[in-house]
């Protein structure tokens, strides 16, 4: 069986994509999944937290499987992550978006690069998440055309229901001209404060936004909790944090569970 591919996205940056593709890969492979982690990010956020050891800024990673100046391929690339069934495709330095602004001008088949890099590992993994860029850039549609369906990450805040019309439209876009399989497999919801009048206020305008798109949020919400990021940051799943956060853990396997089946 060949893995499920899901990309996370949110042209915001700050709603917490990395935490959550780490803490739903931690679910994973739990459950005995084998699992690869691409950090489509400049940032190398995810990187940072899910590989077994530092990547240097000049090791080969995910900019070199897309750039056509390079000779790499994506097996080539790819890391231990720091559980075992965890695999990464790494990004670290700037080189990731020299590679990016490379797509811009690089002409036919610019989006597909990063789904035909897959299709040579697929066969390795049950299940590949890409963490992309807080844009709606070439990375991000690279991401979209290789996935078989999109996680949306946001929070209740100003600007989540805009942005979500926003994303959707990009997801629209790449469904139509590039990848016609694509699905939306659900919004996450994360960062939420129940207690604020402003958080339940923003969680209506997301419902309203999601429902009149056909598409919903998934639940339990997570919670703006510190225990959730400083696992993340210590590069522990929620699990291995400590008795405070396994009721946390049992949102993430929640969450996989959902994505996966909207996607089946």
């Amino acid at each position: 069986m060949t893995a499920r591919i899901f990309a996370l996205c949110n042209q915001k940056g700050g709603v917490g994509k990395s935490t959550t593709t780490f803490h739903l890969a931690r679910a994973a492979v739990r459950v005995g999944r084998r699992v690869l982690v691409v950090d489509n990010d400049p940032q190398g956020n995810l990187t940072s937290i899910a590989a077994a050891e530092p990547v240097d800024d000049d090791q080969a990673g995910l900019a070199d499987a897309l750039s056509s100046r390079a000779d790499e391929t994506i097996r080539d690339v790819i890391v231990p992550g720091v559980w075992p069934g965890l695999d990464v495709v790494p990004t670290s330095g700037v080189t990731l978006g020299y590679v990016r602004d490379e797509l811009v001008i690089a002409g036919a088949g610019r989006e597909v690069r990063l789904r035909e890099a897959l299709a040579t590992v697929i066969e390795d993994y049950d299940l590949i998440l890409i963490d992309c860029a807080p844009s709606l850039d070439q990375l991000t549609i690279n991401g979209l055309t290789a996935a078989d369906a999109v996680v949306v990450v946001t929070e209740t805040k100003l600007f989540s229901a805009n942005g979500l019309s926003q994303l959707l439209d990009t997801i629209a876009n790449v469904k139509a001209y590039y990848n016609p399989r694509l699905t939306v497999a659900g919004v996450i919801v994360n960062k939420h404060e129940e207690q604020t009048v402003s958080g339940r206020n923003w969680l209506d305008d997301l419902k309203q936004a999601a429902e009149a798109r056909g598409i919903r949020l998934l639940t339990p919400l997570i919670p703006k909790r510190v225990v959730i990021s400083d696992a993340a940051e210590a590069a522990q799943g929620l699990d291995e944090w400590g008795s405070e956060a396994k009721e946390f853990a049992a949102i993430y396997d929640a969450h996989l569970a959902a994505i996966e089946g909207a996607a089946s």
